[in-house]
């Protein structure tokens, strides 16, 4: 098989693999965003901005312990958020994560230290 027909393939199949998990996503999502919508009032739950007709696009769901395979039948994991509420709970997550921030891990610093012995033995050697 020449090399291009081999990346070719390849290729259709990493689009047909693509395609299939946005498909199952986009499925997933309109499940419990049609519940959600259901269960709550279209209100962001943060800002407090109503929604309504076309608008209605603009409220997402958040998942509040960023789970999107938790979708309680109950809706206790989620919350309707606009746009711009939803972006600004997820950059504070990333926020709060990042090296240095209040509660994020903190990293271990090395205690291995090389050259610990390298002035003394170039002592001798003079």
């Amino acid at each position: 098989m020449p090399h291009d027909k081999k990346l070719s393939v390849n290729a259709v199949e990493a689009s047909r693999a693509v395609t299939e998990a946005r498909r199952l996503q986009s499925e997933r999502e309109r499940t419990y965003r049609e519940q959600a919508l259901k269960l709550y009032p279209w209100i962001c739950g943060r800002c407090g901005r109503e929604f309504s007709g076309k608008r209605l696009s603009e409220l997402t769901v958040h998942h509040k312990d960023h789970n999107h395979d938790n979708n309680a039948p109950d809706g206790s994991n989620w919350e309707l958020l606009c746009l711009y509420c939803h972006d600004n709970e997820h950059s504070r997550q990333l926020e709060a994560q990042a090296p240095g921030a209040p509660g994020a891990p903190v990293e271990q610093s090395a205690t291995f230290k090389p050259f610990a012995g390298l002035e003394d033995l170039l002592k001798r050697k003079s």
